[in-house]
């Protein structure tokens, strides 16, 4: 779990020193920092695609028809949706899993950050796919409509595993999100305990 603001570092005369196994697998969380890095590639890859997926969109603006440049928006949109969730993965796990980013103070620190928490990281994952799975389904209802003429690359055996797949991140969700919220409780629960027993 990450450290917040509300937990300070204690001052390097009151840190004890590892012993060597403990320090060889706490320092193993270093071998993540090149699967962030592989991420911020991967962002860049992203930043690629949507400029691309723009252009298409730009020049051809006076010959596609409304349905397509809903279409062309939604792909726009689907590309910033999972930039976000790469932008959640890299910041958050790092912060939650690898060493403190130390962004306290900082104009641009992101509000979720100061309390983030592989719990919280969870949820906030789980939302965000959600989301890229229901502009990933509207495009699909779009296109769907030209099932009858034959036309579309959609089937409606892909369209019903779509909505239910759909279903399923969203049941995971709420799951995800109660457990939580379970955990929460017990927390707090035992914490009033220990508070009321003094």
């Amino acid at each position: 779990m990450s450290m917040t603001p509300e937990t300070p570092l204690p001052p390097k005369a009151e840190r004890k020193a590892l012993r060597p196994i403990p320090f060889l697998i706490f320092s193993s969380r270093w071998l993540q920092l090149p699967l962030y890095i592989g991420l911020i590639v991967a962002q860049g890859v992203y930043v690629v695609l949507f400029l691309k997926e723009l252009w298409h969109l730009f020049a051809h603006a006076f010959d596609f028809s409304e349905q397509q440049i809903m279409l062309a928006v939604l792909g726009l949109i689907d590309v910033v949706m999972i930039s976000n969730l790469l932008v959640m993965v890299i910041v958050g796990g790092y912060e939650t899993f690898v060493s403190r980013l130390n962004l306290q103070g900082h104009p641009d620190q992101p509000e979720w950050l100061s309390h983030v928490n592989a719990s919280v990281l969870k949820i906030k994952l789980a939302m965000a796919i959600i989301g890229i799975s229901s502009i990933h389904l509207l495009r699909t209802f779009i296109e769907a409509g030209a099932l009858a003429s034959g036309k579309s690359s959609y089937t409606e055996t892909g369209v019903m595993w779509q909505t239910i797949i759909h279903t399923v991140f969203i049941l995971s969700a709420i799951g995800i999100a109660y457990v939580d919220k379970l955990s929460n409780d017990s927390a707090e629960n035992a914490k009033h305990a220990a508070v009321s027993h003094r």
